[in-house]
């Protein structure tokens, strides 16, 4: 998906992998800002209860404002493809911070 567009946003490159779908570091177009932007694939939105899952984390995420929870820009789905924007923060994956 590196090099196309859901909606406003370029996908610029895949910057991680989870269970629910892959995170690219896109660009808003619109306001001319680095954001993440989290897909959900295809193969996963068939799947009603991973699809409505995806949707209430955004919309849980939203709901909240803490230091330690990355702000929630938008949530939409295009072409079949599900997918949130949100903050995009430079550094270490969770998986780097966060030891088993």
């Amino acid at each position: 998906m590196t090099g196309s567009r859901l909606g406003q946003y370029q996908l610029l490159e895949k910057i991680g992998s989870g269970g629910m779908g892959d995170v690219y570091k896109a660009r808003d177009t619109r306001l001319n800002r680095l954001v993440a932007v989290k897909v959900l694939p295809p193969n996963k939105v068939a799947n009603e209860d991973r699809k409505r899952r995806f949707i209430q984390e955004a919309q849980a995420a939203s709901a909240l404002q803490h230091p330690n929870i990355v702000v929630i820009h938008d949530i939409n789905e295009e072409n079949g493809v599900v997918y949130m924007a949100m903050e995009y923060i430079a550094g270490k994956t969770l998986d780097e911070r966060i030891p088993r």
